[in-house]
Parts: structure tokens; C-alpha cells; sequence
């Protein structure tokens, strides 16, 4: 059968002898460099594709909306590409980062 326990033999927070000191972190979550590249690529996602539209397809595609809406989509997969292998270098350099900080603690 189970014990019950006295309140009086319990110690709460203020009870307690030891007190644990944390620095606390006030860096911010996301580093500003990632937070421009992001805006960087939203602002290339919204311009690029509407501006290729728009210039060729009176110049190069002479009114054919159909060939200006395809380069405008590949206008559109190229950004994302871009940003997709421009998150991943930034992946890399903050592992070889890490593992640096983890090589110096371990000497």
C-alpha cells in the first residue's frame, strides 16, 4: 500500500538551501544576417517574377502571355533555388561552427 507524505516534510522552492545561478541568454533567436537574407529572397520572389513577366511579354515574346508565364515561373524556381543552396551554406558554416566550439571545450 502507499505512504502518504507530511507536507511539513516536504521543502519547497523557498525552503531550499542551494540556488542554482543561470546566465541568461538575451541573444536573439534568429541571427540578423538570416533574417536579411530571408527578406533579401521574399523581396527577389515577389519582383523577379512579375518584372519578367511584364518586360517580355511585349519585347522578347511579342504579346504571347502563355511564354512570359513560363519564364516568369522558371524566374520563380530559380530564386528558390537559390535560396535553397544559399540556407544550406549557411546549415554548413553554422555545423563546422559548432563542431569548432566543441572541439576547443574538449581540450
Amino acid at each position: 500500500m502507499a505512504q502518504r507524505r507530511l507536507a511539513t516534510q516536504e521543502k519547497t522552492a523557498l525552503d531550499q538551501d542551494e540556488t542554482k545561478e543561470t546566465k541568461s541568454d538575451v541573444s536573439p533567436a534568429v541571427a540578423p544576417a538570416t533574417i536579411a537574407k530571408l527578406l533579401f529572397f521574399t523581396f527577389a520572389m515577389i519582383t523577379c517574377p512579375i518584372g519578367s513577366y511584364f518586360v517580355t511579354v511585349n519585347t522578347l515574346f511579342r504579346g504571347n502571355t502563355t511564354y512570359a508565364g513560363a519564364l516568369a515561373a522558371l524566374v520563380a524556381n530559380i530564386v528558390l533555388l537559390g535560396y535553397v543552396i544559399v540556407a544550406f551554406q549557411d546549415d554548413k558554416t553554422e555545423r563546422e561552427a559548432d563542431a569548432a566550439q566543441e572541439g576547443k571545450k574538449s581540450r
